[in-house]
């Protein structure tokens, strides 16, 4: 006898089947118009939209035009609500010559339908976004990859409810930047990803009273225009990662309330590093955590604020003349700092220095952890410092990697000799 299935997800209303269906691939939402007249048109609520370039691969000329007519009424269906994310990414497929699909009609769309959210991932998407866009009272977060392509940002930019703004592989010319950001009244999260700010002319300057969150990374190798001056006034500003060639200079003002930072700066030759660097680093002074990359000592312990605050600290580096002792002395400046964490491989021909006699006071009163992530035999010595003078320190975590069973054996053999300070620390070797 035949099994009679309850439909009891037909039964449920239809903004919640509409929600449902928001999660699925455009696609797949489509196709459930075939379960029943209920389901028919039901996709054409939903309130996310995401297109990816695969679905028009293989497509034909005839089927393209079937596409285009689907997206346009899709998007611009009688009694449609309201849009919380409206996606396009692909890098070349919807905007390329043998396509040519009004992609900047599509975003118009979007935006009088107060979409929320919009991620668009482009060649070419300079020439195709739309005045409207900056202007736009509903966005709430807006993400762009223009692949090369230079942002236009009108005069007239007001952008009042935006939070989230992350930008992509784009380029931006004079005042550009600063034009856009203060007319983000709300912001809180923003990010620049391998931007070109070769064009600029004098600096980058991010001032913002709402802003919490703030990324700039930047290649290392392609962009090598360093003149700029980056200028940050951010006094609500939680977590702040920068990636860089150190830049002819830096001001950072207002950060009181930073509490993870991390940067990753590289040496150029052409200016002033220590003095640059030195600033940067100055300008963190309130930070609870940091993570620092760096090529060489190049900024100035002598010249550091006191890091109160500061404690957790990541060091990587690869690798110096007097790391070690650059290390101490950085360690000075942090005399509340709790866990520290280090790699800095051995490199070839680096020449070592001897430790400060002087003690940190982190090292006497605070320091509770320390990870070693790539330990190698050069650094026995500056383990036998931090256990000698570590008065309180309960974890030493040392990772071996690359190294055989029989180096491993050699090197557990000369830890378990050196004498500690603190009876309660435990070294974990893994």
């Amino acid at each position: 006898m035949a099994m009679c299935v309850e439909d009891r997800i037909s039964s449920f209303p239809d903004h919640i089947l509409c929600h449902i269906l928001s999660f699925l691939p455009i696609e797949e939402a489509v196709r459930t118009s075939i379960i029943s007249t209920k389901w028919r048109y039901l996709f054409a609520s939903i309130s996310t939209i995401k297109f990816d370039g695969y679905l028009i691969s293989g497509l034909t000329e005839r089927n393209l035009d079937s596409f285009k007519n689907f997206v346009d009424r899709l998007l611009k269906f009688p009694d449609q609500v309201s849009l919380d994310c409206f996606r396009l990414n692909d890098i070349i497929s919807w905007n390329d010559e043998d396509h040519n699909f009004d992609v900047s009609d599509w975003i118009c769309a979007a935006l009088c339908r107060g979409v929320k959210e919009i991620d668009l991932d482009l060649e070419n998407l300079g020439d195709i976004l739309p005045a409207l866009l900056f202007t736009c009272h509903s966005l709430v977060t807006l993400k762009l990859v223009a692949v090369g392509s230079e942002i236009k940002v009108p005069s007239d930019v007001c952008l009042g409810n935006l939070k989230t703004l992350q930008l992509i592989n784009s380029e931006f010319v004079g005042d550009s930047i600063h034009r856009l950001i203060s007319n983000c009244h709300v912001l809180e999260d923003l990010a620049f990803i391998n931007c070109d700010f070769e064009y600029l002319r004098e600096e980058v300057n991010i001032q913002s009273p709402s802003l919490k969150r703030l990324v700039l990374v930047f290649d290392l190798v392609e962009f090598e225009n360093i003149d700029y001056v980056v200028v940050i006034n951010a006094p609500n500003l939680v977590y702040f990662q920068y990636t860089d060639t150190v830049v002819k200079g830096y001001t950072l003002t207002n950060m009181k309330c930073l509490e993870k930072a991390h940067i990753n700066i590289w040496e150029s030759d052409s200016i002033d590093c220590e003095t640059s660097a030195t600033h940067l680093i100055q300008g963190l002074r309130n930070v609870r955590f940091l993570s620092l990359t760096t090529d060489e000592a190049i900024f100035l312990t002598n010249r550091l604020p006191i890091f109160h605050n500061l404690i957790e600290f990541e060091y990587d580096s690869h690798g110096f003349d007097g790391i070690e002792t650059w290390l101490v002395e950085f360690l000075h400046c942090a005399p509340n700092l709790e866990t520290l964490t280090l790699n800095f491989p051995d490199v070839a021909g680096t020449r070592r220095k001897a430790l400060p006699i002087e003690v940190p006071s982190c090292l006497s009163f605070h320091l509770k952890e320390i990870e070693i992530s790539c330990f190698e035999t050069h650094i026995i010595e500056m383990v036998s410092y931090f256990l000698d003078n570590a008065m309180v320190l309960e974890n030493l975590i040392i990772k071996m990697k690359g190294m055989t069973v029989t180096q491993k054996t050699k090197v557990i053999n000369q830890l378990l000799q050196l004498l500690k300070s603190s009876k309660k620390c435990l070294i974990v070797i893994l």
